[in-house]
């Protein structure tokens, strides 16, 4: 496994992080609670995935409705505290954990509530990374990092960054915790992919400028880029498309089929799978510090690790992106990160 620091810190992480958001459910929606890992197959993950190098476990405070933790938490009471001083751990918070309306969001006092519950939850005395889920419009952006400045002075968090964030709202972050002398954010953690590549365009320069890492979440959007799904062909039972398809709606296109097909012969050609190709692709992206990897089962690992090993060339990186290209958007003076992202729902 290769490490490499997260950001502008002295942090070293894993080029692939094991995103725990289907223990005990699917992410932080209450309809899909249970519906999840059980902790045995949540305990079978962690351990094959710690035995091949990965040190980074992702998970959130809301998913599975706090179930995500509590396994993490199990498992890490089963390994000792050798286990626990290896692994870093990263939890975030905005979604709804309750009814009430204080239930949710970045105000000082939902987070600071809302760390306490985390750690007992996960059985440990601090957290090495914690992030904002998503921006909280009903929240002062100062409140917010102020509250999270305040946890890593008092030794409850380690590393502060931000999750679902636009490029000027991160800007906007960097630029208040300077003037106010607060911790920085030191990573983002946004979607991207072969099929989501919005962030190249103006968040990428500013993380670049500012030296923050980057830990992209579904690198196989919804497993759009593993290849089980083809045009014309009935879902697979259990997959996104049956669970959960409002996000991936948009890619339902015929020139997104088409590049999925041409994927499809590239990575033949080169004697491997689409995802690990996929994967490959994000993982070659230079802003990029490490890519998530979600896996239901022990054998979805395997892409992972072989793109670790998988090199792409600039020429074979562009080909590849060049596959999803909205040939309505291409009919324009654009780049090509700019028509995959307009093709793309709005934020929000």
């Amino acid at each position: 496994m290769e490490y490499v620091n997260l950001g502008r810190t002295g942090l070293k992480v894993s080029r692939l992080v094991l995103g725990c958001g289907n223990f005990g459910g699917i992410g932080s929606m209450p309809e899909f609670f249970g519906k999840g890992e059980t902790q045995e197959e949540a305990f079978e993950l962690m351990d094959a995935a710690f035995y091949v190098g990965i040190n980074l476990f992702d998970t959130a405070n809301a998913y599975g409705g706090g179930a995500s933790e509590t396994m993490i938490g199990n498992w890490l009471a089963t390994k000792g505290p050798a286990v626990r001083d290896q692994l870093v751990i990263s939890t975030k918070i905005f979604n709804p954990v309750g009814p009430g309306p204080n239930d949710r969001g970045l105000s000082r006092r939902h987070i600071l509530h809302e760390v306490d519950e985390s750690l007992t939850r996960l059985g440990v005395d601090y957290l090495d990374l914690l992030l904002m889920h998503e921006p909280d419009p009903s929240t002062p952006l100062e409140e917010t990092l102020s509250t999270m400045n305040t946890l890593v002075h008092q030794g409850k968090v380690r590393y502060i960054g931000a999750s679902n964030m636009p490029a000027w709202l991160t800007a906007k972050a960097v630029w208040l915790a300077d003037v106010h002398g607060w911790c920085r954010i030191e990573w983002v953690q946004n979607s991207y992919s072969l099929l989501d590549r919005r962030d190249e365009v103006e968040l990428f320069p500013f993380l670049a400028d500012q030296g923050l890492g980057f830990t992209p979440f579904s690198p196989l959007a919804g497993g759009w880029l593993t290849g089980k799904y083809r045009e014309g062909a009935v879902y697979p039972e259990g997959s996104r498309m049956t669970l959960r398809s409002d996000p991936y709606e948009h890619l339902v296109r015929p020139h997104i089929f088409s590049g999925l097909e041409r994927l499809r012969s590239f990575a033949e050609a080169r004697g491997t799978d689409m995802a690990t190709v996929a994967l490959a692709w994000v993982l070659s992206e230079p802003r990029v510090t490490a890519a998530i990897m979600g896996p239901r089962r022990l054998v979805h690992l395997e892409p992972g690790l072989a793109a670790l090993n998988m090199k792409l060339t600039m020429g074979e990186r562009e080909e590849i992106a060049s596959y999803f290209v909205c040939p309505v958007c291409s009919s324009s003076d654009e780049d090509e990160s700019s028509q995959a992202a307009s093709c793309l729902p709005e934020e929000g």
